[in-house]
């Protein structure tokens, strides 16, 4: 994916993406997949916003065929975040995006001591 500034936080590797279960909206399928994410904060928005791509994944697009578009994303570090998946594109992966939490780390900011 181009487009990720030097001033994004970034992680590339394997995650998990938990797709909704069937009846309740949880508990559903948790497929392994690679994927590329990249975020920033959004000064305009006073949120963290994040993004990506998912490699091809069967399951992932049959979700998404079957109307899933809100999954969780999580990276083995335990970091997870939720995000929206869009139509696969010409590889057959899934781009996905996310406000509030990202699926990996990002550096703590302590605003006091940014007074000092």
């Amino acid at each position: 994916m181009s487009g990720f500034g030097d001033d994004e936080e970034e992680y590339r590797g394997t995650v998990t993406v938990v797709l909704p279960g069937p009846d309740s909206g949880e508990g559903g399928a948790a497929v392994e997949v690679d994927a590329h994410l990249a975020g920033n904060f959004s000064p305009l928005t006073g949120d963290y916003r994040w993004r990506g791509r998912l490699s091809a994944s069967p399951e992932v697009t049959s979700a998404f065929r079957d109307g899933t578009r809100t999954v969780v994303v999580r990276t083995p570090d335990g970091f997870e975040g939720t995000g929206d998946l869009g139509e696969p594109n010409l590889w057959g992966g899934h781009p996905v995006t996310g406000a509030g939490s990202p699926p990996f780390a990002v550096p703590r900011i302590d605003v006091e001591e940014l007074d000092d």
